[in-house]
C-alpha cells in the first residue's frame, strides 16, 4: 500500500530501501523559498537504530503493514528458541540474532509479542515488566533498608539484577525488561 508524506502519523511503519522503519516523530516544513518538505525521525523495526530523514512533500513510499501475534515461549535448544502461537498451536523457532539481548528474560510460559512483516519475523517484544524469583544472592542483613545500598542477584531467567540489600533467595521481584532494573518486590 502506497502512502505519501501527508499521511504520516507517529507509529506508522514504512519501507525504505527494503528495510522497515517506524515513524517516531515528523514535522511538515514550508519554507519561504523552495518547496515544502517533511523532517522525520525514524526507528528501524528490526535493529532499533534511529535516523533523521528528510522527504519532499508529497513523496510516495510503501507502507509496511506489521502483524503482531501473542506467542508463548516454550524452550531453548542451543541458540534456537521455540515459541507457540496460542490460537493455532503452531510452533516457531527463532535464533538469538532475532531476539537479541532479550533472551536473558525468557522463562518457560512467558507470553511475548512477535512482530511479522509478511512471512518475515521483525522482532520480539517482551512484557515491559516481569515477576521473577531470585535464585542466587548474598544473604540480607537485619536492619538493611531500601535506601541502604545494593547487591547483585541472579534470577530464575538467568539474568543478573542489582537489588536492595534486603532481598533474599526465594523472593519474587518485579524487573523492568527494557532496562534490567529492579522495580519492587512482587506481590505474592
Amino acid at each position: 500500500m502506497a502512502i505519501d508524506t501527508s499521511d504520516f502519523k507517529n507509529g506508522i511503519t514504512i519501507v525504505i530501501d527494503g528495510e522497515v522503519w517506524r515513524i517516531i516523530d515528523f514535522q511538515h516544513v514550508k519554507p519561504g523559498k523552495g518547496g515544502a518538505f517533511v523532517r522525520s525521525k525514524l526507528q528501524a523495526v528490526k535493529s532499533g537504530k534511529t535516523i533523521d530523514k528528510t522527504f519532499r512533500a508529497g513523496e510516495k513510499m510503501e507502507q509496511a503493514i506489521l502483524e503482531r501475534r501473542t506467542m508463548q515461549y516454550l524452550f531453548a535448544s542451543g541458540d534456537t528458541y521455540t515459541f507457540m502461537d496460542m490460537e493455532t498451536f503452531e510452533q516457531t523457532e527463532l535464533t538469538k540474532d532475532i531476539i537479541g539481548d532479550q533472551t536473558q528474560w525468557l522463562m518457560d510460559g512467558i507470553d511475548v509479542m512477535i512482530c511479522w512483516w509478511g512471512e518475515k519475523i521483525m522482532g520480539v517484544d517482551l512484557p515491559n515488566t516481569i515477576d521473577v524469583e531470585v535464585v542466587d544472592t548474598d544473604p540480607g542483613l537485619r536492619g538493611d533498608t531500601a535506601s541502604g545500598g545494593s547487591k547483585p542477584c541472579r534470577v530464575a531467567s538467568g539474568a543478573t539484577v542489582t537489588v536492595p540489600l534486603f532481598i533474599n533467595v526465594g523472593d519474587k521481584i518485579k524487573v523492568d525488561t527494557r532496562s534490567g532494573e529492579y522495580i519492587e518486590r512482587a506481590k505474592s
